[in-house]
Parts: C-alpha cells; sequence; structure tokens
C-alpha cells in the first residue's frame, strides 16, 4: 500500500503556498491538527491546573489526555515517564544537571563526534565537577558506529552513553536496540537523541530498552516544543530542579521548571489524531483497532514514501561525478532517513542554498549544530555540507523540481 500524498498535504495548510520546503529537519511544518488543538485549548480552558473549579479541572484533564497520547506515541511504560519542556536542548541540560548530581569525580560519560551538539555540550558540562568525558567516533571509512570502537572506552567507571538514533547530518539510524543492549550488559544507561529520527519511525522505548530519550515536536509536524523520557524508576531517584516543596516523587513536575507550557503540550495531541486518521484513510476496515497500532500503520506508509523519494534524489547525487553524498548512498529505508547531505567538488557550500532560493525550493548548508562531525570530516573550510531534509509530505515532483534546480548548478 502506497501514502496517498495528496490527501497528506491537506492536513499541512503551509504546504498550499508556493515555497516546496526541504529543510525539514530544521523543522517541519505544522499541522493544522496541532493548531486546532492549542486554539482549542488557549479559547475554552487557558487556566492554571489544579483548582477546583470546572474549567481548570478541563485544563487538567485535556493535560492528562494529551500526555497519555504522547506515551502511547514513544510506547513509555507510564505518562509519569513524559518530560515536556521548550526544547530537547533544554531537556539534556536538565537532565545533565540532576544526573550530574547522582555521578562521583572520576565518574565517566561517553559521547559521540557524530551527535547534535545538544547531546554532547550538556555532558561535557559535567567535566567541571571532575566527570571523566570520552568520545567514540564514527568510523572514517563507513562514517558509522562501531561497537569494536566502544568496547575500550568503557570500564567500571562508565555511567552514561550519549548517542544520537539518527544523524542530522548523515541520515544514518543507529542500531539503538543493540546499543543498549551492549550497554546495559556493562551496567551503564544510555541516553539517546530522537530528534532526527522521530519524524520519519514510529519510537518504542520500551523495545529499544534506552534509559533516556529525547525528541523535539517541531520537527515532527507540531510546535516549538519537546519531550525528555525517562524510565520511572531513573526519574525517581534523580533530585529535580523544580522549587524545593515539590516533591521528589512528583514526576514529571519536578523537572519542569515554571510548570510545562499547557497549551502546547495539549496541541500534541493533534499529532496523534492525524496518525490516526492516516491509518484509517489508508486501511479503512482494516485499520488497527488500538491508537498505539494505528500509529505502526501510519509510519509504515511514510517509511516507504519516504524510501521512494529518497531513493529518487539519492540516484541523482550518485550520478554526478563531482558530488559526493555524505553518509550512505542508498535510501533503505531500515538504516537511513531522508535527510541526505552532500558537498559539490570546488563549490562552497554556501552557494548552493542561494541558487536554489529563486525557485522557491528551501534546502540549507552548515554544520546543523553537529560541528564536531563537519571538523571530524574536514569540511569546515567548505562551509559544511548542504543538506536536502525530506518528510513524507514532500513528493516524487518536488524532488524532480530540486533537481533541475540542481542541474543548473552543478
Amino acid at each position: 500500500m502506497l501514502l496517498n500524498v495528496d490527501k497528506v498535504r491537506q492536513y499541512f495548510p503551509a504546504l498550499a503556498g508556493e515555497w516546496t520546503f526541504f529543510d525539514n529537519a530544521g523543522g517541519s511544518q505544522t499541522l493544522k491538527k496541532v493548531v486546532d488543538r492549542i486554539s482549542e485549548f488557549l479559547l475554552t480552558s487557558d487556566v492554571q491546573l489544579g483548582a477546583s473549579y470546572g474549567v481548570s479541572q478541563l485544563a487538567g484533564e485535556r493535560l492528562a489526555l494529551a500526555t497519555r497520547s504522547i506515551a502511547t506515541l514513544i510506547n513509555a511504560n507510564s505518562p509519569q515517564e513524559v518530560v515536556m519542556g521548550p526544547s530537547t536542548t533544554m531537556m539534556l541540560r536538565v537532565l545533565s544537571i540532576c544526573l550530574g548530581q547522582t555521578f562521583t569525580p572520576g565518574d565517566e560519560i561517553i559521547v559521540t563526534n557524530c551527535d547534535h551538539e545538544a547531546n554532547i555540550g550538556a555532558w561535557v558540562a559535567l567535566e567541571k565537577q571532575g566527570i571523566k568525558i570520552k568520545v567514540w567516533q564514527i568510523s572514517p571509512d563507513s562514517l558509522e558506529l562501531d561497537l569494536a570502537d566502544l568496547e575500550p572506552l568503557m570500564s567500571e567507571r562508565t555511567k552514561l552513553v550519549a548517542l544520537t538514533h539518527a544523524s542530522n547530518v548523515l541520515g544514518t539510524i543507529n542500531p539503538i536496540k543493540e546499543i543498549a543492549a551492549f550497554v546495559h550488559d556493562r551496567h551503564a544507561m544510555i541516553c539517546v537523541d530522537g530528534v532526527a529520527y522521530a519524524p520519519h519511525r514510529l519510537i518504542d522505548v520500551q523495545d529499544l530498552d534506552v534509559d533516556f530519550y529525547t525528541l523535539s515536536f517541531y520537527k515532527v509536524y507540531g510546535s516549538h516544543h519537546a519531550l525528555l523520557y525517562g524510565k520511572k524508576e531513573h526519574l525517581l531517584r534523580l533530585p529535580g530542579l523544580n522549587h524545593y516543596f515539590i516533591s521528589q516523587t512528583d514526576i514529571p513536575y519536578k523537572f519542569q521548571l515554571g510548570n510545562v507550557n499547557f497549551e502546547l503540550s495539549y496541541g500534541m495531541l493533534g499529532l496523534c489524531d492525524y496518525l490516526s486518521e492516516l491509518a484509517q484513510i489508508h486501511y479503512d476496515n482494516q485499520t488497527a483497532p488500538d491508537l498505539r497500532n494505528q500509529m505502526v500503520q501510519a509510519f509504515d506508509l511514510i517509511s516507504i514514501h519516504e524510501e521512494q523519494i529518497s531513493d529518487r534524489l539519492l540516484n541523482y547525487l550518485n550520478s554526478k561525478p563531482n558530488v559526493r553524498v555524505i553518509g550512505q548512498s542508498k535510501a533503505d529505508r531500515n538504516f537511513r532517513v531522508p535527510t541526505i547531505s552532500f558537498v559539490v567538488d570546488g563549490m562552497h557550500s554556501s552557494t548552493i542554498p542561494l541558487k536554489v532560493d529563486k525557485h522557491y525550493i528551501g534546502i540549507r548548508y552548515g554544520d546543523f549544530y553537529a560541528k564536531r562531525l563537519i571538523e571530524y570530516l574536514g569540511l569546515a573550510s567548505q562551509g559544511g555540507i548542504v543538506r536536502v531534509s525530506m518528510v513524507h509530505y514532500n513528493t516524487i515532483e518536488e524532488v524532480n523540481r530540486l533537481i533541475e534546480a540542481f542541474e543548473l548548478i552543478f
């Protein structure tokens, strides 16, 4: 079964404009259903939670419903394991401050050199309190993380391994379940940045057996909001950052300074609504009976379509002798997401998006906050990479338009 992209695009009002959006890894377009849910909350229940009067009770019920639905989205064991906040960068910093209080000087954290800085800098900051930071580097040949390179980095003092689920530059999907088992066998925890993965594949934190997981909703068709998942036993034992009188058993609230944004949290119920409808539209009387399995059906459709549009662009780029794809050159959905990066021989990367702009196509160049990776690849002097980041609402026709624009450039 193939995704009906024409129907999909009707859910995204911005797609009716003249621009083609291929900068989705920086921020996807927003579902009208998300906007509608935000408006519903603000216009009919915009009050503080926890009071006895009816509207406050309604607001609390709405936030609880949204949290339960987001827990279903990532398959958390409990809504208490869902901590929502303003950004992945902020949520990882909060986590590092809280988790860092449980470490002692000489303890070790392993980060990679291919992550977004959000899941590196938060942990590197703990060096100030005597935590030792080690770096798990990608292979210079495959540009992938190899467990054989992680093995010698781990010791009895290793407390945490932090890495990305999918690189926001390379597009490579890391085998998180396998890595988590490896890390747990050595009595350490794992923290995964799922920002570049979440728009493309359904997350199952229980199956992955991760200790912590983060994502940004504004890259998953929602508003500027984010999520930190943590296993309940971890969140309960960690010291919180909220006011001294907030109970240390009050999760997720003890991690939500100034409280969570109610309307943006409720708004993400619109994403769950959308995924459910996507399954119903395509599967009709074979639609799964429950929300989680409807999400499975929706993301199956999404991943197949994304593989098709990735294949079109990658085949073109691979055919150009002066173009080098940075990352896997095949579109296989089991190994990469449709975030495609490349460089062109003899061209500074900054010059290419400027020439594409006039065709009303949005792409981007740079390091994308994976600065350590770009420097490791020796691409900083070239302005980093050119990135075309697609999602399921993009079409083959849009890819063909981009290819036509590229033909005029290189």
